[in-house]
């Protein structure tokens, strides 16, 4: 009778495998930034329905369509940083300066907000800066060194 179980072989042999090695640790190394993407995602929906959650869409028009925009901006970002990791972790700076912009507009885009409507975007602000430098310290360690 036939062997037919399967033999495993010992791949140290193999002209690749410390390529190999170093792609699957890259790889495994980059998806811890996963956790960063869902609250990343959560954080430009947010943004995106504040004015409706806040109920300021009558008395700053200006600042819905600018949350609305960003939101929806923010959103897409979460969706890159999932989708192609490697190249999108590089634009974590630009979620830092998102999440800054989101701290002064109430006062740049705004007409005189209130205190509800200027925390909002304030917490959203900081929130997004933390995530942000959260995404680009993780982009950083799962480059590799040459």
């Amino acid at each position: 009778m036939a062997n037919v179980q399967p033999t495993r072989g010992d791949i140290t042999a193999h002209p690749d495998v410390s390529e190999m090695r170093d792609r699957y640790a890259r790889m495994l190394g980059g998806r811890d930034v996963a956790l960063v993407d869902g609250p990343v995602f959560l954080l430009g929906l947010y943004c995106a329905v504040s004015p409706w959650i806040l109920h300021y869409t009558t008395s700053q028009p200006a600042l819905v369509t600018h949350n609305l925009i960003l939101g929806i901006a923010i959103g897409l970002l979460a969706l890159g940083f999932t989708r192609a990791p490697d190249r999108m972790y590089g634009l974590s700076w630009a979620f830092c300066a998102m999440g800054i912009w989101m701290i002064v507009a109430p006062w740049v885009v705004g007409e005189s907000p209130d205190t509800g409507v200027a925390l909002n975007n304030i917490i959203i602000g900081a929130v997004a800066v933390c995530l942000g430098l959260l995404c680009a310290g993780t982009a950083a360690k799962s480059v590799p060194k040459p």
